[in-house]
């Protein structure tokens, strides 16, 4: 046991929202952390387990029987959304299922899910998104899988949980495949290698008329540790999105910020096309003592090419969390600059005295 008064179990560690989380929880002295399966996070307890598998996973949990609280940011993406909501489902399940066995004194399980859950994968849905007015869609989704399996395990008594809804989580880890920090910084310095301006790739109705939102992922991990803990998010979902914004306006703040001209939108496939930049890269890699990721994992253009090209709203209410009380607010300028800021000082991104930027000096 520990003298911490409260153990988190991290699942999904390594990822955008598992990372911040563990960094968030171990600066307080309230948390034991252990991550599962790895963390880029030094000195943290891990447990390797296959949450597939049900019985790997229990017997690997076997370690974790003080297990106060569970952050769950797992994913196992499927191009086929049936076979997505199943496995999905089941690594919960699994996971729920091993820490019972073991005994944990679970008291809550925090839940991850995003605007997928307002079918905006499907196709354009009415802005803006309430967490109680948004009927399910007829397409799977694993989401609701997993958030039914948490209220079933609620019902009878065994833990209590609360659902956060983040959109385009911004963090500052790379080989992400959902890094729109990294899909921006990486199309920033291969323009600025060509000298080319720095040019919307996407949607030029999506550069100019809609509105966009992201989440900070730190600030995801604060409010992460509210929902952890506070009696008015049991058993509750809510959103959490920074300020909503066009494109064309943060497009030029980064530009401003990375000392870069912007030129007009130049529609493309960045999925199709940027991986043709793999030699230009190593050449920027070489040049700037990079760190050694392969291109083709360091940057999900895919992502780039989805978010750019959403022709709708995306807007989430954010009154439920601030009446609940948790009020805390971040610029969606400061959370993606700042971010692209510190990929470049972690050596992902160029960082030398033409591509210097402080985020003070953004207008």
């Amino acid at each position: 046991m520990f003298a911490a008064k409260n153990v988190a179990l991290v699942v999904g560690a390594s990822g955008i929202i598992g990372n911040a989380l563990v960094e968030t929880l171990k600066a307080s002295p309230d948390w034991h952390i252990r991550a599962v399966r790895r963390t880029f996070v030094a000195e943290i307890e891990t447990i390797d387990l296959d949450l597939a598998d049900a019985m790997q996973t229990r017997q690997a949990l076997e370690v974790a029987g003080d297990t106060t609280h569970v952050f769950y940011a797992a994913l196992c993406p499927d191009s086929n959304l049936a076979k997505e909501a199943e496995i999905n489902g089941a690594m919960l399940r699994n996971l729920l299922d091993g820490l019972k066995a073991a005994g944990a004194p679970l008291q809550r399980v925090v839940h991850y899910q995003g605007a997928k859950v307002y079918g905006v994968h499907l196709g354009p849905v009415g802005a803006p998104f309430y967490e109680d007015e948004a009927p399910r869609h007829l397409a799977p989704n694993f989401y609701f899988d997993q958030e039914d399996l948490l209220r079933e395990r609620a019902g009878l008594g065994e833990f209590d949980w609360a659902i956060l809804r983040p959109d385009v989580v911004v963090g500052d880890i790379a080989g992400n495949p959902m890094n729109i920090a990294m899909v921006i910084g990486a199309f920033a310095a291969l323009s600025r290698r060509a000298g080319v301006p720095l040019r919307f790739p996407g949607s030029v109705r999506t550069y100019r008329d809609v509105f966009a939102q992201v989440t900070d992922a730190h600030w995801l991990a604060r409010a992460s540790l509210w929902a952890a803990q506070a009696p008015a998010a049991r058993n509750q979902a809510f959103n959490l999105v920074g300020e909503s914004f066009r494109w064309e306006r943060l497009w030029h703040k980064v530009g401003v910020a990375l000392s870069i001209e912007v030129a007009e939108p130049q529609p493309f496939s960045l999925a199709r096309l940027m991986p043709e930049q793999a030699g230009a890269w190593r050449q920027l890699a070489e040049q700037h003592g990079l760190q050694p990721m392969p291109y083709e994992k360091l940057v999900g253009w895919a992502f780039g090419d989805f978010v750019f090209n959403t022709e709708f709203d995306m807007v989430s209410d954010m009154g439920k969390i601030r009446r609940a009380g948790f009020t805390e607010a971040v610029s969606s300028e400061d959370c993606l600059i700042g971010a692209i800021q510190r990929l470049a000082e972690q050596g992902y991104l160029p960082k030398s005295p033409e591509t210097l930027f402080d985020i003070r000096s953004v207008p």
